[in-house]
């Protein structure tokens, strides 16, 4: 009701405007009237509601830019139809007034549309890049931009709900800090990324999680190293969180590659002693046959090249000395079987573990729908690149699933791309995940 009431007010005052604007370009009301008519209109297009300022600019522009694009359609036809009618009986359609009123309502609409459409652009994550392409293919065919609007609108109307909700139930919790473990929390992050302060390897999770009362830490290993090396950088991460906390112990929650880094910080580097849980999202624990294919089939030469390449690159942002070969000759599923019998659970440690699935492979992001196919051929469904059953390790996995096209990609499971799905709300997954390791008393 609030909803359709605010909509309703912005409605009335955006239409009257311009009718007011109208009648006065055509004498029928006082001049006067136009510059007031202008003024309101200029400042309901830069604040069109003066309500949900505590929801963050972001989320209230977005919002505000829904809210615009469904006056844009309601007035749309009543609006052209007024000033089509009513000018062409009044003034003729040839009269100068009427091509005054058909301009300043054609202006209006304009101004409206592209200042809905911009904030919704910028700031919504859930129309996602296909809706914005064809947004920008069908704006000039008719029919079709009508329908691809009312699905972009429906789209963040849906995103807007999902968000106030996440503030109603944020505040609601507050005080219970629901991910506040015992144990703080070591992130780790995969294969072929750095922790980078403006631009999260986690996305929108580590927000939420600390303002649900969580303690985080980061692993900052290197981008691309064998998974001992990777170990030996986290084992001092660890090392340097326990001394800093004073904590007996710490949880991890590490993602890919990161999943097998951990596994053999805590069992081959004595980190047993100061891990408490460690659970693993999509990390390939019995590797990747495509992956092992790729190696086999591809020239040494041409191998060399991209890790050279590759190698140089991220020595520009921090990594002492990249490894690419290494890091992805250890992802071979030969290699982990190997890995999995020289490097046990430890008893002294909770493990658990997160997998997932892309549905449809030309809906995914690039590169994952296209290694989705091989992966697909060779290992079976998989997030682009981690099989279901090469992800599950531990006493629990959970299978993250999305009826959305695009399903969960290996990507979407660390909200690498803001993305979110209207049935998997992933930031909130994680709060259950980090409550769910605190009432097991870690």
């Amino acid at each position: 009701m609030k909803n359709f009431l605010r909509l309703s007010v912005l409605t009335l005052v955006l239409g009257g405007v311009t009718i007011v604007s109208c009648l006065s370009s055509a004498g029928a009301m006082p001049l006067w009237c136009l510059a007031p008519a202008i003024v309101v209109f200029v400042i309901v297009n830069i604040c069109p509601t003066f309500s949900g300022f505590d929801m963050g600019l972001k989320l209230k522009s977005m919002a505000d830019g829904n809210d615009l694009l469904s006056v844009f359609l309601i007035l749309l036809i009543p609006e052209t139809v007024y000033g089509i009618v009513s000018g062409a009986i009044q003034f003729g359609m040839f009269s100068e007034i009427f091509w005054y009123q058909a301009l300043i309502i054609f202006l209006s609409e304009l101004i409206i549309f592209w200042n809905g459409i911009i904030r919704v652009y910028i700031c919504a994550s859930m129309i996602g890049g296909k809706w914005r392409i064809l947004g920008l293919i069908c704006g000039m065919i008719p029919i079709a931009n009508i329908i691809v609007l009312c699905r972009i609108i429906n789209i963040t109307n849906a995103e807007t709900n999902m968000e106030k909700a996440r503030i109603k139930r944020n505040k609601e919790r507050k005080d219970l800090k629901v991910c506040r473990t015992k144990y703080p929390i070591l992130l780790v992050h995969g294969v072929f990324f750095r922790d980078l302060e403006k631009f999260n390897y986690w996305g929108r999770i580590p927000a939420e999680l600390t303002n649900n009362g969580a303690e985080l830490y980061y692993g900052e290993q290197e981008s691309a190293l064998s998974i001992k090396e990777s170990a030996d950088q986290l084992a001092q991460k660890i090392e340097e969180i326990i001394k800093k906390t004073g904590a007996e112990k710490i949880n991890i929650i590490a993602h890919s590659k990161g999943g097998l880094d951990s596994r053999y910080a805590i069992t081959k580097l004595g980190m047993d002693k100061y891990v408490a849980s460690l659970t693993t999202v999509n990390t390939p624990h019995r590797g990747c046959v495509f992956a092992e294919w790729l190696l086999d089939t591809m020239p040494v030469s041409f191998q060399e090249q991209v890790a050279r390449k590759y190698n140089g690159a991220f020595m520009l942002v921090g990594d002492k000395k990249p490894d690419f070969l290494g890091a992805v000759s250890d992802l071979k599923a030969s290699v982990c079987t190997k890995f999995n019998e020289d490097v046990p659970d430890s008893p002294n440690v909770y493990y658990q573990s997160v997998g997932s699935k892309i549905n449809k492979a030309l809906t995914s992001v690039f590169p994952l729908n296209f290694s989705h196919l091989l992966a697909g051929r060779f290992d079976g469904p998989n997030d682009g690149l981690v099989t279901i059953t090469s992800a599950q390790w531990g006493e629990n996995f959970i299978v993250l699933s999305s009826k959305a096209p695009d399903g969960v990609s290996h990507a979407d499971v660390i909200d690498l791309m803001r993305h979110d799905k209207p049935d998997l709300d992933i930031r909130e997954f994680y709060v259950g995940l980090v409550s769910s390791l605190r009432e097991k008393g870690f």
